[in-house]
């Protein structure tokens, strides 16, 4: 019912910026929380950053001053711009969105994930 899809990663040196994109399409009646999540190799899943409906945010301590999340409600998109990335910001970046479908049901969806590589 609810797709999410992820463009925007790639491989960046350090001290580099690149910026996520992720886009809901499908029977959205609205949008109540987006997400960024990361997972490095070997290690478990994280938040790195959600911004609710009414645009309040929270960053993991790790981003805080280097990464802003915002979202465009119109186009059921939210975004990550990453700067100042390091080594260890390297990991599989997925989006999440907590939706209320226009058939008043609750999903929580996520993005296929896009690889962010940070050369030392």
């Amino acid at each position: 019912q609810v797709q999410l899809v992820e463009s925007g990663g790639g491989l960046v040196q350090s001290g580099g910026s690149l910026r996520l994109s992720c886009a809901a399409s499908g029977s959205i009646f609205s949008i109540v929380v987006m997400g960024w999540y990361r997972q490095a190799p070997g290690k478990q899943r994280e938040l790195v950053a959600r911004i609710t409906s009414g645009g309040s945010t929270n960053y993991a301590d790790s981003v805080k001053g280097r990464f802003t999340i915002s979202r465009d409600n119109a186009k059921n998109t939210v975004y990550l711009q990453m700067n100042s990335l390091k080594p260890e910001d390297t990991g599989v970046y997925y989006c999440n969105f907590d939706v209320h479908t226009n058939s008043a049901r609750y999903l929580e969806v996520w993005g296929q994930g896009t690889l962010v590589t940070v050369s030392s």
